[in-house]
């Protein structure tokens, strides 16, 4: 059991940036969910897209949807921590609100392919834990998909097409998870964060407690 956020903690630690990335229709976004509701001490980064809102999407939540003119402009004035083109729309990470959250001891939970993985992990070396999420079989992939009922027959095609140059990239990642079941992912995902925060070098403020700690005894 998580204890009250508004507790202080006994050592004062950065936050954390878990990445997670996987081929369209893998599951990251289910597992995503699902994290955010199994540990309430980490939030979700709010993604730019220029494409159009899918339904039930809510700008501000699931995204912030800009038009292309707006997202160039934050590109150049460098207000972005990454961005990607995928699927002939633009995705990209607000730079402000992350750098905040890691200062502040905050996490954040990325859903971002391995081109926004690869560029954090370039910016922010110590800070960013990704995670690889796998489909157990290429059968398995197609029918998520279709199950999802947002892309039409040549837009899940154009996906699965891609799966594979996606998948070639799992080997840059720190972790890997195969999605075969969803609470096993999901305790999976739990363990790698649990662990993650524990990192001595996470742990800005443990000299200061050990020190105080010693001086006690």
């Amino acid at each position: 059991m998580n204890k009250d956020a508004t507790e202080p903690p006994l050592v004062v630690r950065r936050g954390l940036l878990l990445v997670l990335s996987s081929p369209s229709g893998a599951g990251k976004t289910t597992l995503s969910r699902r994290l955010l509701t199994a540990d309430r001490n980490i939030r979700m980064s709010v993604s730019l897209t220029t494409r159009k809102p899918r339904r039930g999407e809510v700008d501000g939540t699931d995204y912030t949807f800009v038009d292309k003119s707006a997202f160039d402009k934050l590109k150049r004035g460098r207000k972005l921590l990454e961005w990607a083109e995928v699927f002939d729309h633009h995705y990209a990470t607000p730079r402000a609100p992350v750098i905040s959250a890691l200062e502040g001891g905050e996490d954040m939970l990325f859903d971002i392919d391995w081109q926004g993985a690869r560029q954090l992990k370039k910016r922010l070396p110590r800070d960013v834990v990704r995670v690889f999420i796998l489909p157990p079989d290429a059968a398995t992939l197609e029918r998520r998909l279709r199950a999802r009922k947002q892309d039409s027959d040549a837009v899940v095609a154009r996906r699965m097409a891609a799966a594979s140059a996606e998948i070639s990239h799992w080997n840059e990642y720190d972790y890997t998870i195969v999605n075969s079941d969803i609470e096993a992912s999901v305790a999976g995902l739990v363990a790698i964060l649990a662990a993650e925060r524990l990192k001595r070098t996470r742990q800005t403020g443990l000299k200061t407690f050990v020190a105080r700690l010693q001086d006690s005894l």
